[in-house]
């Protein structure tokens, strides 16, 4: 049973990060991917994986590491498939939620503190989800609008259009007001 909700769920416990961390590699399996790319509205994930570092610092934990993944997409502009690359570097540190600091915002709401450095996520339960946070890096890494190598979009030349939509309503107006437009 998944405890995250995501399709990938890789549950590491703070307590089992030694005082010397942890070095971990995954690797999303075939279902997972297919679920993934399903979720994402990408042709295919043919490849997902990630490295991570974890370092306890007292109550809190600090992850660095990188997501890498192969992903397939359409380009936008000529709707011919595509493959891409994405390669995520990660850092980011959780904390327990204390009594006297509310939890932070969603992430796309957040502002940098006065420090300029990030607020720590929300650790619950004492538990990170490395397969989440990966998922969610890689939905970050994914462009929005693919585009083949050196494709551009151009807009087609309206002046070339042919005969205009409301000439015929234009030759009538000038029939009946005698010529005069």
């Amino acid at each position: 049973m998944k405890k995250s909700g995501t399709p990938w769920s890789v549950p590491v416990a703070v307590e089992d990060i030694p005082d010397s961390g942890l070095h971990l590699e995954i690797e999303a399996p075939a279902a997972v991917r297919a679920e993934l790319a399903e979720l994402a509205e990408l042709r295919e994930l043919s490849q997902l994986s990630a490295v991570f570092d974890l370092i306890r610092q007292g109550a809190d934990v600090q992850v660095s590491g990188r997501v890498n993944a192969k992903v397939g997409q359409i380009c936008v502009v000529t709707l011919e498939p595509i493959e891409s690359a994405i390669k995520e570097a990660v850092e980011l540190r959780f904390a327990p939620p204390s009594a006297d600091r509310k939890d932070p915002a969603p992430k796309t709401a957040r502002k940098r503190s006065r420090g300029g450095e990030e607020p720590p996520e929300p650790l619950v339960g004492g538990v990170l989800d490395l397969g989440a946070l990966a998922t969610e890096f890689l939905i970050l890494g994914i462009d929005p609008y693919p585009r083949k190598t050196g494709v551009r979009f151009a807009p087609p030349n309206v002046e070339d259009a042919g005969e205009k939509p409301f000439a015929v309503l234009e030759e009538l107006k000038k029939r009946s007001h005698g010529g005069q437009p």
